[in-house]
This record gives C-alpha cells, sequence and structure tokens, in this order.
C-alpha cells in the first residue's frame, strides 16, 4: 500500500467520522472525531473477540504500524500546527503577560515533571507495580506540557476574556518546546542507567541549545519571511513562502538540534503580527489567513482521528489499565502543582484574571504530542506501561477535560458583559 493510499484512506474517514458527528453526536469537531474513532476501534476489537478468525484488528494495526505516528507528528504535522496556532496569537496581549507564561512554561513543567515521576512510582510501587523512578520521570516529562494542539482548537470554542486566553495560548505554545527538551534529557538518563554521564552542566547545554537555539531560529526565519513579503504584494506566493518558512525552518531546527516547536511559534508570532501588519495588504492577509484556518483544520482533523485508531497498536493488560487510571488523577495533581505554585508566587507582585488557576489546570489538555513522545520511547520492558498511562490520560483530557471547560469558564470567570 503506498503513501498516497494510507493518505487516502486517513481523508476518507476522518471525512465520514465527521459527517457522524456532525449528524449525530454534535461534538466539538476534533473531540467529535476522536470518539467516533475510538468507538470504531472498540468495534472492532468486540468483531475480534465474538468472531475469532477474523483478525479484522490485527489488519488495522498492520495498516497503522506502517505510520510512524512518532515521526507523523514530531516531523510532519507538528510545525504546521504550530505555526498556524501561533499566527492568531496576539503577541503585545502575550508579552503583557511574559512572566506567568514564561515560568508556567519552564517552573510549572519541570514541578509537574517530578510530582507526577515521584507520585507514580510511589503509587505503583505500594500495588506492586514496580518501575524505576527514572522511568517514572520519563513519563512526567512526556506527559507534563500541554497540547497546543489540543488546547487552542478547544478555546477556539469558549469566549474567555483576551488576557486569560492570551496566558493559556502562550504557555500551551512554549510549554511543549520545554517539555520535549526535558523528556529527552530524561530519556537520555534512563537509557544510560548508573553509567549515565549526563551532568549539570551537559543539561544546561542541551536546554540552551534546544530552547534558545530555538528561539534565535524562529526570529531569524520570521524576520526573513517578513522582508520577503514586504517587498511584494502576490496572496499566491506569500502564501508558498509561508510554506517555505515553515518546511525550510523546521528541517534546519532538526539538522542542527535545535527545538523545531519554539523555532515555529516565534517564526508564527513574527509573521502574524510584525508580518501581518507591516509587510501585508489586507488581500493577502485575509487569504493566508484563511488558507492557515484550513490547514489547520485539515491536519487537526487526520491528528485526533489518529489519536482514537492507535488504541489498536496499544497492548493492554489489567496491571497497565491499574496503572493508567491511577495516572490519571496523578497527572491532575502535577498539573495543580505546576500551575499553582508558579502563580502563587508570581500573585505576589501581580493580579490575575478570577478563575484563572482552575481554568489553567483544567485547561491543560494532552494530545498527539504526548502520544507520539511515548510511541518514540526504545523498547523495554516499561515501554507498554508508560504508553498504556500515556493514552489514558490523553483521551481522558481531550474528551472529559475539553468537553466540560465551556461550563468551567462559565462557572469560575467572571462575565465580561
Amino acid at each position: 500500500m503506498s503513501l498516497f493510499d494510507i493518505a487516502a484512506i486517513l481523508v476518507c474517514l476522518a471525512a465520514v467520522f465527521g459527517l457522524l458527528n456532525h449528524r449525530f453526536l454534535k461534538l466539538p469537531h476534533t473531540i467529535g472525531l476522536m470518539v467516533v474513532a475510538l468507538a470504531a476501534s472498540g468495534a472492532v476489537i468486540a468483531i475480534d473477540a465474538v468472531v475469532p478468525g477474523s483478525h479484522m484488528a490485527q489488519q488495522i494495526s498492520g495498516l497503522l504500524a506502517r505510520i510512524d505516528f512518532h515521526a507523523t507528528v514530531m516531523h510532519g504535522m507538528l510545525s504546521f500546527l504550530l505555526f498556524a496556532g501561533a499566527l492568531h496569537v496576539d503577541f503585545l496581549a502575550m508579552a503583557d503577560r511574559k512572566w506567568p507564561i514564561l515560568t508556567l512554561a519552564t517552573v510549572g513543567i519541570l514541578t509537574s515533571t517530578f510530582v507526577i515521576g515521584g507520585v507514580l512510582w510511589f503509587v505503583l510501587g505500594l500495588i506492586g507495580l514496580s518501575i524505576p523512578l527514572i522511568w517514572a520521570l520519563v513519563f512526567g516529562a512526556l506527559i507534563s506540557p500541554t497540547d497546543p494542539v489540543a488546547v487552542l482548537g478547544i478555546f477556539k470554542t469558549i469566549d474567555v476574556p483576551s488576557q486569560l486566553e492570551a496566558k493559556v495560548a502562550g504557555e500551551s505554545l512554549f510549554n511543549d518546546g520545554v517539555g520535549v527538551v526535558v523528556f529527552a534529557i530524561m530519556v537520555a538518563i534512563a537509557m544510560g542507567g548508573a553509567h549515565a554521564q549526563v551532568g549539570t552542566q551537559d543539561v544546561l547545554m542541551i536546554f540552551l541549545k534546544e530552547a534558545v537555539g530555538g528561539v534565535v531560529l524562529g526570529l531569524a526565519a520570521g524576520y526573513v519571511g517578513y522582508r520577503a513579503m514586504h517587498i511584494i504584494d502576490d496572496y499566491v506566493l506569500e502564501i508558498l513562502l509561508s510554506l517555505a518558512l515553515v518546511m525550510g525552518t523546521y528541517a534546519i531546527a532538526m539538522k542542527l538540534h535545535m527545538s523545531g516547536p519554539i523555532a515555529m511559534v516565534v517564526a508564527g508570532l513574527f509573521i502574524g503580527n510584525q508580518g501581518a501588519q507591516y509587510a501585508m495588504s489586507k488581500t493577502t492577509r485575509e487569504h493566508l489567513f484563511h488558507f492557515w484556518e484550513l490547514v489547520d483544520e485539515l491536519l487537526n482533523s487526520v491528528l485526533f482521528l489518529l489519536i482514537g485508531l492507535e488504541v489498536l497498536v496499544v497492548s493492554f493488560s489489567f496491571d497497565h489499565v491499574t496503572a493508567a487510571l491511577l495516572a490519571i488523577p496523578i497527572a491532575l495533581l502535577g498539573r495543580s502543582l505546576g500551575v499553582g505554585i508558579p502563580m502563587a508566587a508570581l500573585s505576589i507582585r501581580m493580579t490575575f484574571t478570577q478563575g484563572a488557576i482552575p481554568v489553567l489546570i483544567w485547561g491543560g489538555l494532552r494530545g498527539g504530542i504526548a502520544v507520539a513522545l511515548a510511541l518514540s520511547l526504545p523498547d523495554n520492558e516499561f515501554k507498554p506501561l508508560i504508553l498504556t498511562a500515556t493514552y489514558a490520560v490523553v483521551i481522558f483530557s481531550i474528551v472529559v477535560q475539553g468537553l466540560s471547560m465551556k461550563a468551567l469558564v462559565e462557572r469560575v470567570v467572571p462575565s465580561s458583559s
């Protein structure tokens, strides 16, 4: 089966499942797609259980195995999705809240990583599921960052004060880049075991190269794109330039071992604010923004479809399911402390929108990035448990937290009217 055949199947499934959701479930598009895909996956598993000779799940799993989920998300979709998300964010509103955003994206991620990893290690030890602390911290690192794709998708459907929306959007856009760096460091230590030679200086150098390098690369790429758009007025060519900026910059970041996600966010903010205001005509601005909205919706549809179908490739056991159910409240605890501690420290000198903390905690959705990182882990005895726990937290956050966000915002955030 060719790459085109696989892409055709995914797009057709996304269209059919989207139609079923629109007609019957009437859930937000991406959540509805994932729910229908989960239901279809469950139906396939049930058919195999009733008709053992059908091997339907095995055949579909074989098809999904040909799709490298980690490479598809981290080295493909993510660049476009982050750029598209950052393109629509008001930089000035985000800059006014730079300290909460930066603190949540750094101190918050580290706090959450160690809380989740430490508590999971302790709790699993109590029930006889032994997992080394470092591998529990690997799980903490991959599940701590909120997924900007999921977060921004949900907040498009909810009316929240602009200052709170800027805080949520800014944190979700930047913390995944930081989280990926922390994840890489934890995996390096875990794979090295007792012989790991990853010292404080090494960690600092990796962080500086990845995070700071990503910012510098994103600024440089954004400026080059801005100057190119400034000297022309042709919306077709300018859209092509924006595509070249995304693909070229992300490829360079991967080659130079810099943070591609951070570079995309910075470049998207540059083009969406400075570029839109000074380098684009009204016609170009409308066409370019509509183009990236369409790209965002299409890739989101395929991504959430894949999340729903990937349940067929996750190996389940009773012990793993128990660990996965425990991981959900533990992840919420880590998120609560990762948000609550930095916000409490900042509140000494700053004021925040009423209800900001519960919205930030409950709105910390996990998505395709966490699943992709879990799937990228090297094969070992702890990977199945980590993957199952990751999948449980992702499904809970998107379905339960995502669908209840509107009610939470209406309850805890004062109406602007």
